[in-house]
């Protein structure tokens, strides 16, 4: 049952239809609040983490998500309020005696040690028999698909076996929760790709609850049945990676999950749903409003690159019945499938990006270049600027 509920989100959430009940849900926070000094690092944080989900926390440096991470872990208390795991408050609960288990950034294998004795580290502290943590050691490191590295050195390893030897000595104690702090951050790019999937795949294979904080809006994306987006020591929106994506509820969200132009300007009209911004540069465009905007508001509007679309002419725009804009081409940003243009709007002289498609079909687009450009109003979002959260 891979449910998330939350009660402090500054919009409304997303996330599950139904909050899981207690005897579903592994982690549980009423009202966590943690202060250091005049700072308030997390305010009032109520959520619920159901039974072998992936849950990610996403958000900037500084939004709360470590410090949360370390009351969960017991390394902090809260100030008020009741962290909950397994149906147990832990209220005075250290954290070696917490169903709990952490991979850190840098893993904290210890050098020393071969492979098996990493992993059968917790065992060999809890007492367990030496032919038990043989047996078990080996069953988890053939799970991890490490299968005969028992007597290997940890710097014989690369850094994706690494990575599962730290995990494989979390859960071979069999936590309730196994919390993970940006364990992919020092990683290079090709290896954490390779990595974000194999993440996926071992939480689904163990099906132990995976609470995961990242900064990395693609790891939470690809990784996370729910992701919790946090700023300023709340969380703005709890939901699917899909719904996060499509439906943001706050300007934070909007413009923290995923690439967005944004525009800032006036609501000059409001039909059907479907507001007209005008900003002081002069440009106009028309967006899906979320939330209440009427005539007059200062607004925010967001735009994705891949909704918007590139022309030579503006003939399939008029066909269709969509505002289009003219536009000269002031970057290329080659980047493979995730390649995107540069765009300065003719009238107003703002910056537009937008993905290229994939067909080839603007392969041979220069800079400098004429073209027409438009998009689906209703594929664009509008909030009032007095919406709760902050654009990025």
């Amino acid at each position: 049952m891979n449910q998330v509920s939350t009660s402090t989100s500054a919009a409304s959430s997303t996330a599950a239809s139904a909050a899981p009940s207690a005897s579903s849900s592994d982690l549980q926070a009423s009202a966590v609040t943690k202060r250091f000094g005049t700072f308030t690092a997390v305010a009032d944080l109520s959520f619920s983490v159901g039974h072998g989900s992936f849950f990610s926390i996403l958000g900037p440096s500084g939004c709360g998500k470590t410090t949360l991470l370390r009351m969960i872990a017991g390394f902090q208390s809260p100030d008020s309020g009741d962290i909950v795991i397994g149906g147990k408050s832990m209220q005075g609960v250290l954290p070696n005696k917490r169903p709990v288990n952490m991979v850190f950034q840098h893993l904290a294998l210890f050098p020393m040690m071969s492979v098996g004795d990493n992993v059968g580290y917790g065992l060999e502290r809890r007492g367990v028999s030496a032919s038990e943590i043989k047996r078990r050691v080996g069953e988890m490191l053939e799970r991890v698909s490490l299968n005969g590295a028992q007597d290997k050195r940890i710097d014989q390893l690369s850094g994706g076996q690494k990575q599962r030897v730290a995990i494989a000595r979390s859960l071979v104690l069999e936590p309730t929760l196994l919390l993970l702090d940006e364990p992919l951050g020092a990683l290079d790019l090709k290896l954490r790709e390779h990595m974000k999937v194999e993440l996926k795949q071992l939480q689904a294979a163990f099906g132990t609850t995976f609470v995961y904080i990242t900064h990395d809006q693609s790891e939470a994306l690809v990784m996370s049945d729910h992701v919790a987006v946090m700023n300023q020591g709340r969380f703005e929106q709890v939901g699917t990676p899909q719904e996060l994506y499509y439906q943001p509820q706050t300007p934070f969200v909007a413009g923290f999950v995923g690439a967005n132009n944004r525009v800032q300007g006036v609501a000059t009209a409001v039909d059907q749903g479907v507001v007209t911004l005008t900003g002081s540069d002069g440009l106009t465009l028309r967006a899906l409003a979320s939330g209440r905007v009427q005539v007059g508001d200062a607004v925010q509007g967001f735009v994705r690159p891949e909704v918007a679309s590139l022309s030579r002419d503006a003939a399939s725009f008029t066909s269709q019945g969509l505002p289009h804009y003219q536009g000269r081409v002031d970057s290329i940003l080659f980047d493979g499938a995730n390649s995107a243009v540069l765009l300065r709007e003719q009238a107003s002289n703002f910056e537009f990006r937008i993905a290229l498609p994939q067909t080839g079909q603007f392969s041979d687009l220069r800079v400098g270049e004429s073209v027409v450009f438009g998009f689906d109003p209703q594929r664009a979002v509008c909030f009032a600027s007095t919406a709760a959260g902050h654009a990025v």
